[in-house]
């Protein structure tokens, strides 16, 4: 009896001295500098917000982050990497929304459900774009020609599960939107060829039609958001023509920092405190808007609402227009 009181004694000590050496360290972190992955190679739009909001990160954060780049996988590789990762708080993902859809399209079992999100630090629009000589003066004038010439109107697209697909599949899961998607090789050659005339109208990110727009070689029938965005004055949102989209908004492309969810508390603290603090900064917030981004800068449950949402519209757009690999039912993913 003895031996088992000395025992429990015993082992209620050393995981009391476990917390108070967790606290510590908490208390003290960063100690040192921090790494930050980002999931995508140098240059590209996750990098280009990820270097312009780290700056301001290490100046709230009192420490340096270095920036590594590690792609692979769309985004498998350093998700699993920083999933890897010791819970300190000393190596977190700059992260993009692949992880989200790797269930659903059989890339890996691993997604943000294993991770807190520091900060959702802002998201991409989508726009709905036509020739500047086009018939289509509104959004309500090419939603009315596809009803009345159903699989006949073509549509500039990327493939299954690209982000052309993905938002004729949500205006589709909304309304009537019988159209012909005709792949491209990427958003710039889509676009090229809709000024060429082999597609009527394309969905596209706001960042590549952009320049296209304020040339007056394209004009812009709506954006993909619940409202009009200040980086396209006037361009109506496009729950204007389709009301009932709006259960499906805010969706695009989106950028975050993340951590592992067992990273301690206080840690967590410290880094949404310096990641909130870095997306208000005036550097950060000019990159957004010039390439045509919405700063969002959430965290905690906020984000987790986001992440949720995020994953059951898109894996289910997915699966309506046959790009998934496993179906969200059986992944336990809701229809929304």
């Amino acid at each position: 009896m003895t031996c088992k009181l000395f025992g429990a004694l015993a082992a209620l000590t050393l995981a009391a001295g476990m917390a108070a050496s967790s606290l510590a360290l908490a208390a003290d972190y960063p100690e040192r500098e921090v790494l930050g992955v980002v999931m995508w190679g140098a240059g590209g739009a996750t990098d280009t917000v990820a270097r312009a909001v780290n700056p301001a990160a290490e100046e709230a954060l009192g420490k340096p982050i270095v920036v590594l780049n590690k792609s692979g996988g769309a985004g498998a590789i350093s998700t699993a990497y920083v999933n890897a990762a010791p819970a300190d708080g000393y190596t977190f993902l700059y992260g993009a929304e692949n992880p989200q859809l790797h269930p659903v399209m059989g890339v890996s079992q691993l997604d943000y459900s294993a991770f807190y999100p520091v900060n959702i630090l802002g998201r991409g629009v989508a726009v709905i774009v036509v020739p500047a000589d086009s018939k289509y003066q509104s959004m309500e004038d090419l939603l009315a020609d596809i009803k009345a010439n159903p699989g006949q109107v073509k549509m500039g697209s990327t493939g299954p599960g690209g982000l052309p697909s993905t938002v004729g599949a949500l205006v589709k899961n909304a309304i009537p939107f019988d159209v012909i998607p005709i792949p491209f090789d990427g958003e710039g050659p889509g676009l090229t060829a809709m000024l060429g005339g082999e597609v009527a109208f394309m969905p596209a990110g706001i960042s590549a039609a952009a320049e296209h727009i304020k040339a007056g070689k394209m004009r812009a029938l709506a954006v993909v958001n619940g409202e009009p965005v200040d980086s396209l004055p006037g361009v109506p949102a496009i729950t204007d023509a389709v009301p009932s989209m709006a259960k499906f908004l805010p969706w695009g492309p989106f950028y975050g920092v993340f951590v592992k969810k067992d990273v301690p508390d206080d840690v967590k603290s410290k880094l949404v405190s310096a990641f909130a603090t870095a997306a208000k900064s005036a550097e950060f917030q000019t990159l957004m808007g010039n390439r045509g981004n919405v700063v969002m800068n959430i965290s905690g449950d906020e984000a987790e609402a986001f992440l949720t949402k995020w994953q059951q519209v898109t894996a289910w757009a997915l699966q309506d227009t046959g790009a998934a690999k496993v179906s969200p039912e059986s992944l336990g993913i809701p229809r929304p």
